[in-house]
């Protein structure tokens, strides 16, 4: 009977000590499945942001062909791909289909702003000039936009490569994101030819 009371108390200690190791495991995976899923809405959220901002620019681009479209009527190329992108862009759920649509459209409004260059009366109009004035502020946002997101697609695509980051981000179905990257035609400067 001795033995059996005083190993009670090694019984308990050790028992105390499994259930705060039990307990301290489950915090630490409860924190890292946490982390995935924040990490996750956060570049959901910097998506959106990016969603938004380019949401604005094609809300724009009708606006800025039509004016442009009275004094360039040679350009019908350049209107019927602007027209194109846009349809692409709204037609997309995936990211990485609104990403391609939209450095297509930039590299189309890149074209259609040289245009004020070669028709002067263009230049001095004012619904162009207040056109291109929002469209300027809103590649600016746009481009804020993109460096939040790939920042937020940098910390989730990290993390769910990190050892146990991949464990967790597995048991929460969180995947890695694509990075917004600038498309190849816009390295190169804009040709405008006639």
């Amino acid at each position: 009977m001795k033995r059996t009371a005083a190993a009670w108390p090694a019984i308990l200690a050790v028992f105390v000590i499994l259930v705060i190791i039990a307990v301290a495991l489950f915090a630490w995976y409860i924190s890292g499945y946490n982390k995935a899923v924040g990490l996750s809405q956060a570049a959901k959220e910097a998506w959106s942001n990016v969603d938004t901002a380019l949401q604005r620019r094609l809300d724009l681009v009708p606006n800025l062909v039509e004016t442009v479209k009275g004094y360039a009527t040679h350009e019908k190329e350049i209107f019927e791909n602007i027209a194109n992108a846009r349809t692409k862009y709204f037609q997309s759920d995936a990211p990485a289909d609104k990403i391609a649509a939209s450095n297509e459209l930039s590299g189309l409004l890149s074209r259609l702003l040289m245009l004020k260059e070669t028709y002067p009366e263009l230049k001095a109009n004012q619904n162009f000039l207040a056109l291109q004035d929002q469209l300027e502020g809103t590649e600016n946002r746009i481009n804020v936009a993109r460096t939040r997101y790939n920042e937020a697609a940098r910390s989730l695509n990290t993390y769910s490569q990190e050892f146990f980051g991949s464990f967790f981000c597995r048991s929460a179905n969180v995947a890695p994101v694509e990075y917004f990257e600038a498309a190849p035609e816009s390295k190169e400067a804009p040709k405008v030819t006639f």
